[in-house]
This record gives C-alpha cells, structure tokens and sequence, in this order.
C-alpha cells in the first residue's frame, strides 16, 4: 500500500538524486512516485509543475553546494584554515558532481537558469578571492588563482568522475593546489 504522505523534501532529494545520476531524464514523476511509496499526486500536492520541481531542486543544490559551504569556512578562524576547509568542502569524495554537469547542460535551454548558473559561479569564484587576498596574494593575482582553482575543481571531477576515490584523494588534491597557490 502506497505511503499517503511524501514531504516536499522527499520529492527534492530524490530529485537530486535522480538529476544527479541521469539529468532531466531521471525527473519521472511516476517513477519518482514509486520509489517514494506514494501516489503521483502527492508530487502536485507540493509542487504545481515539473519546472516548478526542477527550480525547487536548484534551490536545494545551490544551498547545498554553495551557501552552507560559504558559512561552513567563515567558521574557520584563520584564512589558511578557511582555505584548507574549502577545498576539503568542495573535494568531497564521491558527491554528486554529475549535478552540476547535468544542469549546465539543462540551463543552455533555459535563458534564466543559465544565468543564475553563471551568477553562483562567479559568487564561488569571487568568495574564492576575497580567502585568497586575506592569504596575502593581490587582488588581481587571487581573482586569476580563484578562476584556475575553480576550473581546476571541475576539470578534477570530471577526471575521476566515474573512478573510485584512494582514501588519500584529499593529500593529492592539496598537492597539486599548492603548486599554483600557496596555502
């Protein structure tokens, strides 16, 4: 017997979930239904649309990915801390990555999400800089640093995207930082 109540939150993570692994085509209502133990009008009780779902989805992700890593490193006293801590935030080991590849993909059909896209990234880039000026670099070298570092970020991913992290990714990943920023 189905579950009579999903939570708005259910439906999201499985949406990320699911967007994660396969893109817009793992947004199935029906099959998201199933998993969920529920019937398909439980998703419209919560959400009036598939896109109205999908925004629902990107709001979660972008607090997810970005806003509680940006609070997470405030937390941390120093800026070589704050540093370390954002690079251990955002080279999590095996995290959903495909997230991000799937909606740059899904925002070039979408004029207004490719914008918000292009926003987060420049909020990551320059939320980047403004650690790497308190480290001491100037401002013009720590915004070209924070740029490389946040290509470098998704060019890593991309690489071991379907690999298995070694329990020592994190050693390596700070190596190869530190070759181009000092921390």
């Amino acid at each position: 017997m189905p579950k009579i109540i999903a939570t708005k939150e259910d439906w999201i993570k499985l949406g990320y979930q699911q967007f994660s692994e396969k893109g817009i085509s793992g947004i199935v209502i029906e099959s998201m239904a199933k998993q969920l133990k529920v019937n398909k009008s439980s998703f419209y009780w919560h959400f009036s649309t598939k896109k109205a779902f999908i925004q629902s989805i990107i709001s979660f992700w972008e607090i997810e990915s970005t806003s509680k890593i940006i609070s997470l490193v405030h937390n941390d006293i120093n800026p070589r801390s704050r540093f370390e801590r954002l690079i251990e935030l955002s080279f999590l080991k095996d995290n959903e990555i495909d997230f991000f590849f799937y909606i740059k993909k899904y925002a070039k059909s979408d004029k207004s999400l490719a914008g918000k896209i292009e926003a987060l990234d420049q909020q990551r880039i320059d939320f980047t800089t403004d650690i790497l000026c308190q480290l001491g670099y100037p401002s013009s070298e720590a915004k070209i640093k924070s740029s490389i570092f946040y290509k470098y970020l998704i060019g890593y991913h991309e690489m071991i995207r379907y690999k298995k992290q070694n329990s020592k990714y994190m050693v390596q990943v700070k190596m190869e930082l530190s070759h181009f920023i000092n921390f």
